[in-house]
């Protein structure tokens, strides 16, 4: 990069009088000269007494500024005006070798796109690095899988190594041509001394082949001279190794890639076959396969999931509106604005029940009952634009529990089905129908709520335990209000705290206190008919009474 030169800085367009009248030289005297003392601006009057500060660029002093008002003010500004200029000379620097290099990667790819031939490319790799990295010698070795040894497929110059001795010291290369890395080699003696390199070589710099994170061999660059190889040599080396990586790579797999097109001709045939044997997508990962013609009956795995039931709240009341055929589509645009939803957050459908959901969270809670308030959302927005079509409104219950699932393949050999059995399923269908049995738009059990580590970001309430109808044992479960719509749901934050403590007095029997907390509740928010529910329950309870083992426990005598 050429030096700054303050003279002509100086001389720029009205920077000399800026500089005269921040001085004061007329009046007050002063001058400004370079680093070998030549006047640049002003008069050089050594008999006066005069303030001076240096300009520097780098540490470097490139002049001196001598006067009586303003030198700071003045200094300042000629080293900001230094600074931009070697910013601009250092830019103008760095793209005109950016250019330079793209332009090279440019028609090195040119030459590459002529060929298919694998050992043309690498001569073609090998020629182009000999001309911008200076060397002697140069080599291409690649490394054949079948053989199991290494390979020269190009060469320039004369043969810097023993060829019968690179596959009998094969863990000492391999050690450095397969590693992947790039590297400047300056101290040659052990490769001498192994009989690998021949006596004369001083340095070696080489770069690995290699697609994506298979390495098929190296680009090898020799000189007899001790030539100091820079990093910008082997970052260029890189480039062209990684450029003609692929391009081999495509080469070799030319063959192959006919052979695969074959194959996959036969696996669609395969797949027209098996159309009659329809099995989910996402069922093909959780069993262990990647193509849908891999599954066989009787495939199976158990897992620990969470299952999420959706359902249309009166949707035989909005159906008897509606033909068949509005019915159907009513259908089909609820599961596409839904089924989304659910893969979005990690889910996949196991199957559209009508207007009901089944879905499958295999990862977390946390998906499934994000995906749930997702929905949710998703429901207003669709209520908003069936207001504006005056149709009536939507409204959804999900629920959702976790536990172990076995997921499989079964039917017959002409019809295979995927299907999950497991109690899990059963549970999570009988939580979302307490959806309706509570006045909530989302239940989870206590289970799928264990799972979930960061439940500050839901909004939940207690709903103490409810015995399921033919369940042995009662579970707890919980209300999330977060898919609520924001006046509602800001209503029923205001009130959790009186809520939980309605819930906490109705467990232990404090029925009176229970009556006041859910009473002031629904006073604060009318339409909380949760907790509207549970006033109710009170007052039927202090009506009826209670055993005196009485816990708590909500009884459903229905599925």
């Amino acid at each position: 990069m050429s030096k700054i030169n303050l003279k002509n800085i100086i001389r720029k367009d009205g920077i000399n009088n800026l500089l005269e009248s921040i001085m004061d030289l007329n009046n007050s005297g002063g001058w400004i000269e370079d680093e070998k003392g030549n006047c640049l601006l002003g008069y050089i009057d050594y008999q006066k007494q005069y303030q001076s500060l240096p300009v520097k660029l780098d540490d470097d002093i490139i002049g001196i500024i001598y006067g009586k008002v303003n030198i700071d003010v003045a200094t300042s500004l000629l080293q900001l005006l230094c600074n931009k200029e070697i910013e601009k000379k250092r830019l103008g620097s760095e793209v005109l070798h950016s250019y330079q290099e793209l332009n090279l990667i440019f028609n090195f790819s040119e030459k590459l796109a002529q060929t298919i031939d694998p050992n043309a490319i690498a001569q073609i790799t090998l020629e182009e690095a000999n001309r911008v990295i200076q060397s002697h010698h140069g080599v291409v070795v690649l490394w054949d899988e079948v053989n199991r040894k290494l390979e020269t497929t190009a060469v320039v110059g004369d043969l810097f190594f023993e060829q019968n001795k690179v596959n009998q010291e094969l863990p000492l290369l391999l050690n450095l041509v397969m590693s992947g890395q790039s590297e400047i080699i300056t101290d040659t003696n052990p490769l001498i001394e192994a009989g690998i390199l021949k006596p004369e070589i001083k340095a070696v710099i080489y770069s690995a082949l290699k697609v994506k994170h298979r390495i098929m061999g190296a680009l090898i660059l020799a000189s007899e001279k001790q030539t100091e190889y820079t990093a910008a040599d082997l970052k260029l080396l890189t480039t062209l190794a990684l450029q003609s990586s692929a391009a081999i790579e495509s080469a070799l797999l030319y063959e192959k890639n006919i052979k695969e097109a074959k194959e996959k001709e036969e696996a669609m045939r395969r797949l027209y076959e098996v159309t009659g044997k329809f099995v989910p997508y996402e069922f093909i990962d959780s069993l262990g396969h990647k193509l849908i013609t891999d599954i066989k009956l009787g495939d199976q795995v158990e897992k620990l999931v969470t299952v999420l039931f959706s359902d249309i709240r009166n949707y035989t009341t909005l159906s008897e509106s509606m033909t068949p055929e509005e019915n159907f589509q009513f259908i089909c645009s609820f599961n596409e604005k839904m089924g989304p939803i659910i893969r979005k957050n990690k889910g996949f459908i196991n199957q559209y029940l009508g207007d009901a959901i089944m879905a499958i969270f295999p990862s977390n809670a946390k998906d499934a009952l994000s995906a749930a308030v997702e929905m949710q959302l998703s429901l207003k927005e669709l209520n908003d634009s069936r207001s504006i079509q005056n149709l009536p409104q939507i409204y959804i219950g999900i629920g959702m529990h976790t536990g172990p699932l076995i997921m499989g393949i079964t039917g017959d050999k002409d019809r295979l089905d995927a299907t999950t059995i497991s109690d899990t399923v059963n549970t999570a269908a009988r939580i979302e129908s307490l959806t309706k049995y509570y006045k909530a738009s989302i239940i989870l059990s206590d289970a799928s709520l264990h799972q979930i580590e960061d439940t500050d970001q839901f909004h939940l309430r207690h709903l103490g335990l409810v015995q399921l109808k033919g369940k042995q044992k009662p579970i707890r479960i919980h209300e999330c209000f977060s898919g609520n719509h924001n006046k509602e749901l800001q209503s029923k934050i205001n009130t959790l705290e009186v809520f939980n403590a309605g819930m906490i007095n109705y467990i232990n029997k404090s029925f009176e206190d229970a009556k006041k907390a859910f009473g002031e509740v629904t006073r604060i928010n009318p339409e909380d008919a949760t907790a509207d529910f549970f006033h109710s329950k009170v007052e039927e309870i202090m009506l009826k009474g209670t055993s005196d083992n009485w816990v708590g426990i909500m009884e459903m005598n229905e599925k």
